[in-house]
């Protein structure tokens, strides 16, 4: 029993740590000065260049079945959606608005979740769900003006969602490394064979300033690499609605963070942050619910 919860509490601090760093995204994201296409596109190159590197040096083996090929490429097409959803949603309204937004991740989880590992639904967390829902909608009919990055926010927390539940499923069968390599590398393809055919492939697409060059590489080497190998790795070990729930944190870090950079605190009406209460107290209720679950479970 003892070394089980150390298992799980050493599971739980790498996944902090994970979303800790994972808070700064939404920062560089507003601080690169490129549109979501470059932004997403030039993130996914340096990180698969970076992963081909490291996987090649930790001598692993690039071989898969075509079934696995299909699946990987499948899940990397929805985190290409995810990507350009959420930083779409930060370039259309602000860090605050798209955090909030995302959030939403928890309600989509309870649902997906149960379905593609065949377990009951729970309840609660249908309801703790809904009810951020609700703080959304709140947060929606104050924020008017950013409808759009509400909406994008939305899509990004879905996709969200679906990759890390298809993710769930894959670790057990596929090291993380291979995994995050073959995703990402469909993500780059697809993209760019979308960019290409809508004609933005244009000699601008490619110049950047020093600023965007400095928040890419940061974006990619910090935020990207590990980050995404560990998280892939961490779906053997926990459950993709926990992943989700703890990654709803990375919302307080990225508000934190956008008032101390953008004073973002002055772009939203005083009361948005009533619909951010009710979210994150309903965020911390449901982690405590599933800890008392999980107790009874451990206990039976």
């Amino acid at each position: 029993m003892h070394s089980l919860n150390k298992g799980i509490n050493k599971h739980y601090l790498l996944l902090h740590i994970i979303v800790f760093i994972w808070g700064f995204s939404p920062v560089l994201g507003r601080f690169i000065n490129t549109d979501a296409y470059q932004l997403v596109w030039f993130r996914v190159l340096i990180t698969v260049a970076v992963m081909f590197l490291y996987l090649k040096f930790t001598k692993h083996d690039l071989k898969i079945s075509s079934k696995h090929f299909w699946q990987l490429s499948g899940v990397g097409v929805v985190i290409m959606v995810h990507w350009l959803a959420f930083y779409g949603a930060i370039k259309a309204s602000n860090i605050s608005v798209t955090m909030v937004a995302f959030s939403t991740g928890t309600l989509f989880s309870s649902i997906i979740e149960p379905i593609f590992f065949k377990r009951q639904v729970r309840f609660y967390e249908v309801i703790i769900g809904l009810i951020i829902m609700g703080g959304i909608a709140l947060i929606f009919s104050i924020e008017t003006e950013y409808w759009l990055g509400i909406v994008l926010g939305i899509i990004a927390a879905f996709t969200s969602s679906l990759f890390g539940v298809f993710n769930g499923i894959l670790a057990h069968k596929l090291k993380p490394g291979i995994v995050s390599f073959y995703e990402l590398s469909a993500a780059l393809v697809s993209l760019s064979l979308f960019l290409a055919f809508n004609g933005n492939f244009k000699p601008e697409f490619f110049l950047l300033d020093n600023s965007s060059i400095i928040g890419l590489l940061l974006l990619s080497l910090v935020c990207t690499v590990f980050p995404f190998i560990a998280a892939v790795d961490l779906s053997k070990y926990i459950s993709p609605y926990t992943i989700v729930l703890t990654v709803n944190l990375e919302t307080v870090y990225g508000i934190i963070w956008a008032i101390l950079f953008y004073n973002e605190n002055k772009e939203v009406k005083p009361t948005f942050y009533i619909g951010v209460l009710i979210i994150l107290v309903t965020i911390f209720l449901n982690s405590y619910l599933k800890g008392v679950s999980d107790r009874k479970v451990l206990k039976n």
